[in-house]
Parts: structure tokens; C-alpha cells; sequence
């Protein structure tokens, strides 16, 4: 009998633990870096040689030409409407599987989550039998927690290889909506656990030999609602990455391995080189900016986003501790992976977007944040609506990082406010009036005021926040393929705009109904109703908050029949002012709306927001007051009360001796009303957040984090966050309403007889 060293024992242990892992999870090693890998033996061989910084800026230009192409078939040839819009990508990696480079279309998060179910694959599934990475090969993943934006968006991931050697991995993403989760659309509201949210894929192998393996493909086409989408883009995103790697291997051709790996390589590590150049640059220091979130999509909640930017040298540190716990059973957390996605868009689309889009930017970054706080959940957490937490990811850096950037020589981008940063569309789904069943979101989602700028207004409705590359779509073709009606649409939302020295640009109104159907239904996943989104820069000020609103129990179609003039303009104002149809239901409520139906001809209306102003509204010309008066951008109510401008109505010619008065009488009056700093904090500040406000969220100290759980206030450590458990919302108004009707049923208190003097001194009436 062979005795085993214990070396060996070791060894045959803990493969015996590999071989019987129980379940493959999100791997935390993976999930929590996202720095570069270390250089491979190759890439060090290859760099350590020296390459041609001629023939490497040629092969990055070819790269770049491969992935435009292939980016351009699948927005001409995908059926999302997130493809046709721009809600996509393709990327490169290297075979270690960081992103290198992504086409110069697309949304940066997609390709800058993707790495981690790559390097997931390379982990786990190269070296196991039953697996295993060969050419031809295809792997599809979806799952957030393994790497992504949340579980809409499907990626197809493909290795390449040239003469047996795995030399990169290229991918091509879509938002593809529908993925069967408790409500149409892909992203659902309502969930309270991981498994309302649909499918959620781990990278598998869905391709072998450049061929959808079809037993797959129709087990996932059995888990969404819409089946022909689920196949039709498995097939666009699989030929895209086909007709990327027939590119890439025409480059190994000509240039060769070397060639190849040097450039992708030396491209990262130049980026990363100059990020710390530019961070240098920076003054040493903390700047910081408090955001709040103030819905669960299901009830008000406002919840703290905390982030302290720190430069030291070359070193940058954001600090996102003391923000919101996660929520047990709300759909509004995301994950650390997610959330550095989200970063890595602010950080390229609105601080320095000349940089190539690629994750090494934020590689030289440390990044600190509580555990099982709403940007750092715990993997069973729910994670549907992950754009809420993330979208603030998106435009944190612009207050902190403008401040410092403020006083540097040279700047790479113009000082800008925060742009809007909620989802303002409609989720959608039912049944068709061709018969389908889908379910998806409309492309107003696209369309985002920009922040104002240190020199010029904000452009309107330029961009989502989380991609400046994408378009807001054709009205029409949505209208042809389901029976939503444009009512109104894309109208500048006049007014609701952050004012300033430079106003934000404006977003647009969103009117919409449904024909042609008796099975339809609207969701929203927004917040900022009560508290607003976008944060004015420098004296300007924030956007407004918005609503969303409804006219029910009415069909607009019969209306316009009986009466064309019904309704003279559709403006979301107008309509909720005037309320001009008999007989209809307005009601006014928060953006965040769990999936509701409805009916042929009822209303439902949103507006996208504005970014945030920037500099004094008492410094602005007001040349460019009358300006937006003649546009039609604002009223004059506003032009004499926000930017005190005395003018003619008329012919909008402006006194500028009396513009000039009336501005110093308000500076004057500021002043009068102001307090010393000291002073105005001893009434203000509290030691703990208002009883009456559902609060989450540090306050004081960031090492105590408070919420709402169960109905009642708690406060835990920041350091054991246990998370925030909701109760249901209709449980609540069923027990308000059970209790009104228990005060209604009770028999009414006998009223209180009062006597008479007589009766008080016992006398007794005479009879007659």
C-alpha cells in the first residue's frame, strides 16, 4: 500500500474539491479587481523587445475599423430596439481578457463589464473537460453579478485563436430588453428577489464550431416572452464577432502574433501611464458631493450616495462609504463590478472623453465602498433596476473632479454640470396588434439634457447618460411594430431646465397611448420626483423634479371623434392645468411605476430632464434671456423672476440700466438674508435624520448607517450592514383602508344630554 506525502494528500484533496465544487458563483477574486492583469510571459517578451510605434498606431487603426463594422451590422441587422438606437457595443480583449478597445459607437459599460465573464471563462472553463475553449467557440452570459449592466443586456463572447494560441477575445453586446422576468420588458420594478428578474445566464457555451448549438438556444427562447428576438440576435451579435475575427486574423496575417499582442497590450498600459500623468496634474486634496436617490421604484426612499474624491500625488481614491444600504427585497442595488462600469462612463464621457474607452482608466483608481451597501450588494440582493445606483455612478465625478480640474493650466474637456441621469421612458409590454407577444423599452430613454458648461448652455436632450454615442430613435418604426401612439413627443419640456450663468439643455415631454390592442401595459423605472436628479455646478442650479402623469378612464380616440378640438396642443402643462376632457381621471405620481395596464386611448406622460445649470442665474446675459424667450424655452415669468431681467414683452428689448438695479437690489437682499455659516448650522444640522423622513444612509458619521426596515427605524454599523427589508405597499394601503373602514363601522357615541336648571335642582314638570 502506497502511503501519500502530505504534498500529495494536499494535491489529491483539493482536486477532489475542484472536481465537486457545488456551484460555479460570481467569483469575488474576479469581481472585486478591476485592474490590469499583470503582463503575460509574452506580452513581457513582446513589450521587453520594444514595438514599432508607427506600425502600432496603423494596427490600432485597423482594430478600430473591424470593430465599427462589426458594430454597424449588428445596429443595420439586430431586432432590440437597443440595436437599432445604439444600445450596443464590440470589444476586443486580450487573452488575459481585459478590454482594449470598443468600436467608436456604443455604450462603454457594456464592453467595460464584459471582461469579468471572460476572465470568468478563462478561470473555470478552459481547463475543464466537460467544457473547455477551442476555436469556434461562442460563450453568451447576461447575469449582472458575473459582469454587466444588469440582465436586459446579452452578451456573445468568442475566443481567437491563430495557430493554436489563444491570442484575444472579442465580444458584441445589446440591450436586448424582454428576458422573462415577473414584468414585460426585461426590467422589472416589482422584483424582490434575484428570481423575478428573468434569465440569468453565467457565461456558457453556446457555440461550438461557429454554430448556435440549437438545444440551447431554444431553451432560452423558452425562458423570455419573445422568442423570434432571442434568436434573431443570438444570430446578429455570433456573425458580428464572426466578421470581427475574420478582420483581426487578416491583421495576424500581415503583421503577425507579435504585432497583434504588442498593440493591444502596449495600449492599455498607455493609458494607464497617463492617467496617472493627468491625475499628477491635479491639486492634492478631498473635493466631495452628496447625490440622493429618492425612490424604490415602489414607495419614496431617500437614499444617501456619499462619494469624497482624494488626490495624492499620482494616487486617486473615490470613497463611496457611509452611502445607502442595499435593500433586501427591492430591485434598486447593483453590484461593485456593475458600479465601477458606471464610473468608468462618467469618467470617459464627462471628465476626459479624448481618452480611449477601455477600463485602464480606472486601473490606477482605488476604489472604497461598504459592504452590502445599495452599490456594493451581496449577490442574492435584487438588481433589475441596477440603474439607478449606477446611473449616479455615471455623473459623480462631475462636481468632486470639476473642482479640481478647475484650477489646472490645461484641461481636456470643457467644466461641465451634471447631465440628467434617469431612465424617463416607458417600459412596455402585451400583446401586439399584429398578434405578438414582446415586451421591451422605447428609445426616449435616449435622450438626456446635457449639463450646462463653463462657457456655453447645455445641448438639449443630447444623450443618455450612460452613452453619448447612442441615438433616440424613430418614433415610426416603434409604431409600425407595437400599437403605442405618439401623442405628443420630443416637445422641449419648456421651463423644467437648471437654471444658471449657462442653462442646462432641456429634455423633452413623452405623451403616449395605445391602439389597436386589449392586452397592453406601461412601466417606469425612474426617481428624482421629489428630490432633484441633476446638480447645478457653480451657483447654478439643479433640475427640477418630475412626474409622471396620467389620464384614465377615457379613450382619446372616441374623444377626438366626438370633438377634434378636444384637446388644442398636447403639453403635458396644458393638460394637467386645463384638464379640458370631461369626465377623465388625472392624477399626478412618482416616476418609479410598477407595471400596470392600459386601457385603448388612456394617457400616460413623462418627461426626459435637464442637466444641471452652471454659474450665478444673476450673472447670465440677458441677451441670452431674450434669446430663449423668442425660442420659446421659457416664460416670462421666469425671465423677470429667476434672472431679474426688466424688458419689453413685446419686443423683447432689454433695459439694461434697470436689469442692472434690479440684480444689485437681489445681491443686496442675499446678503441681507444670510446667516454665518456657524450659525445657520445650529439650526439646521441634526444629530440623526428626521423621524418622518425614510432615510438610508450615513449622516453625521459614516461609520453608522441608518434605515427603514420592517416599518420602523433602525441604525447599524457601517461595517455589518444587514440591509433594508420593505414592506409591500399594497400590504400597507390594504391596512389603511382596513382601518378606515373599521373607524366607519363603529356605531356612532350616543351624544351628551345636558340638562336644564330645573332638571339639575330636581324639580319636577307640572302636567297638564
Amino acid at each position: 500500500m502506497n502511503v501519500l506525502t502530505k504534498d500529495e494528500d494536499r494535491a489529491l484533496r483539493e482536486k477532489f474539491l475542484a472536481d465537486n465544487m457545488l456551484f460555479l458563483g460570481p467569483d469575488p477574486e474576479i469581481m472585486r479587481n478591476h485592474s490590469l492583469a499583470p503582463r503575460t510571459a509574452a506580452e513581457d517578451d513582446i513589450l521587453g523587445r520594444g514595438v514599432d510605434k508607427h506600425q502600432t498606431h496603423h494596427i490600432r487603426g485597423l482594430i478600430n475599423a473591424a470593430l465599427s463594422e462589426a458594430f454597424t451590422m449588428v445596429n443595420q441587422m439586430g431586432a432590440a430596439p437597443g440595436a437599432k438606437w445604439g444600445d450596443l457595443v464590440t470589444g476586443i480583449y486580450t487573452n488575459s481578457g481585459d478590454l482594449a478597445m470598443i468600436a467608436p459607437h456604443g455604450i462603454i459599460a457594456f464592453a467595460a463589464c464584459c471582461f469579468y465573464p471572460i476572465k470568468f471563462i478563462i478561470k473555470y472553463w478552459v481547463n475543464d473537460a466537460s467544457v473547455g475553449v477551442r476555436d469556434g467557440d461562442g460563450f453568451i452570459h447576461n447575469d449582472a453579478r458575473y459582469g454587466g449592466v444588469h440582465n436586459t443586456d446579452q452578451s456573445m463572447m468568442m475566443p481567437l485563436f491563430w495557430k493554436g494560441e489563444l491570442i484575444c477575445w472579442l465580444s458584441s453586446t445589446i440591450h436586448e430588453g424582454e428576458n422573462g422576468a415577473c414584468e414585460p420588458g426585461g426590467m422589472p420594478a416589482a422584483a424582490e428577489s434575484k428570481y423575478d428578474e428573468g434569465i440569468k445566464m453565467s457565461p456558457f457555451k453556446v457555440v461550438e464550431n461557429f454554430q448556435l448549438k440549437r438545444d440551447l438556444v431554444t431553451f432560452l427562447q423558452n425562458s423570455v416572452r419573445d422568442p423570434k428576438l432571442q434568436l434573431e440576435d443570438m444570430k446578429v451579435k455570433l456573425h458580428a464577432v464572426m466578421r470581427l475575427r475574420e478582420r483581426i486574423l487578416a491583421i495576424l496575417e500581415q503583421y503577425g502574433r507579435d504585432a497583434l499582442i504588442g498593440t493591444l497590450r502596449s495600449h492599455l498600459e498607455d493609458v494607464e501611464v497617463e492617467m496617472r500623468r493627468r491625475i499628477a496634474e491635479l491639486p492634492d486634496g478631498t473635493t466631495r458631493v452628496l447625490q440622493f436617490m429618492d425612490s424604490s421604484l415602489r414607495e419614496s426612499a431617500m437614499q444617501k450616495v456619499a462619494c469624497a474624491i482624494t488626490v495624492k500625488g499620482e494616487r486617486m481614491t473615490l470613497d463611496f462609504r457611509g452611502s445607502a444600504p442595499q435593500f433586501l427585497n427591492r430591485c434598486v442595488n447593483t453590484n461593485v463590478a456593475s458600479f465601477k462600469a458606471a464610473l468608468c462612463t462618467g469618467l470617459l464621457q464627462n471628465i476626459w472623453p479624448d481618452l480611449p474607452h477601455t477600463m485602464a482608466v480606472l486601473s490606477p483608481i482605488e476604489i472604497l465602498t461598504d459592504r452590502n451597501s445599495i452599490m456594493d450588494a451581496e449577490g442574492e440582493m435584487p438588481q433589475s433596476m441596477s440603474l439607478m445606483p449606477m446611473f449616479k455612478a455615471c455623473v459623480v465625478w462631475t462636481i468632486p473632479m470639476n473642482k479640481l480640474n478647475y484650477s489646472v493650466p490645461h484641461r481636456y474637456s470643457a467644466v461641465i454640470a451634471s447631465q440628467y441621469d434617469q431612465a424617463a421612458t416607458f417600459v412596455y409590454g402585451g400583446l401586439t396588434q399584429h398578434g405578438d407577444v414582446t415586451g421591451n423599452f422605447c428609445s426616449d430613454i435616449n435622450g438626456m439634457g446635457q449639463g450646462a458648461r463653463s462657457h456655453a448652455d447645455g445641448e438639449h436632450s443630447v444623450s443618455p447618460v450612460f452613452g453619448f454615442m447612442a441615438d433616440s430613435g424613430e418614433h415610426e418604426i416603434n409604431e409600425e411594430d407595437t400599437p403605442i401612439i405618439r401623442l405628443g413627443a420630443q416637445r422641449l419640456a419648456k421651463d423644467r431646465i437648471g437654471w444658471g450663468k449657462y442653462r442646462a439643455g432641456m429634455g423633452y415631454e413623452q405623451i403616449a397611448t395605445v391602439r389597436g390592442t386589449g392586452l397592453w401595459g406601461f412601466m417606469t423605472g425612474c426617481e428624482g420626483s421629489k428630490f432633484p436628479s441633476a446638480q447645478g455646478l457653480f451657483g447654478g442650479y439643479s433640475c427640477p423634479s418630475y412626474q409622471l402623469m396620467k389620464i384614465k378612464g377615457i379613450n382619446i380616440f372616441a374623444e377626438l371623434e366626438k370633438n377634434p378640438k378636444v384637446v388644442e396642443v398636447f403639453d403635458i402643462v396644458e393638460l394637467m392645468n386645463k384638464q379640458p376632457i370631461q369626465g377623465a381621471q388625472y392624477s399626478s405620481n412618482d416616476m418609479g411605476m410598477t407595471f400596470e395596464i392600459c386601457n385603448e386611448g388612456e394617457i400616460y406622460m413623462i418627461c426626459q430632464g435637464s442637466g444641471g445649470g452652471y454659474g450665478d442665474v444673476l450673472e447670465r446675459d440677458p441677451k441670452l434671456v431674450m434669446k430663449d424667450l423668442a425660442e420659446d424655452l421659457m416664460s416670462h415669468e421666469n425671465a423677470r423672476d429667476i434672472y431679474k431681467v426688466v424688458y419689453d414683452a413685446t419686443t423683447l428689448v432689454v433695459d439694461e440700466a434697470a436689469t442692472k438695479a434690479l440684480r444689485d437690489r437681489t445681491r443686496r437682499e442675499r446678503i441681507k438674508r444670510g446667516k454665518p455659516f456657524d450659525a445657520f448650522c445650529k439650526k439646521w444640522v441634526t444629530k440623526e435624520p428626521p423621524a418622518h423622513i425614510p432615510y438610508y444612509g450615513s449622516w453625521n458619521d459614516r461609520t453608522t448607517i441608518y434605515a427603514t426596515s420592517y416599518g420602523r427605524r433602525v441604525a447599524m454599523p457601517a461595517d455589518a450592514i444587514q440591509g433594508a427589508f420593505m414592506l409591500n405597499p399594497k400590504d400597507l394601503r390594504i391596512a389603511e383602508l382596513e382601518a378606515e373602514i373599521s373607524r366607519l363601522k363603529k356605531p356612532p357615541r350616543p351624544a351628551k344630554t345636558t340638562k336644564t336648571p330645573a332638571a339639575k335642582a330636581g324639580v319636577k314638570k307640572k302636567s297638564r
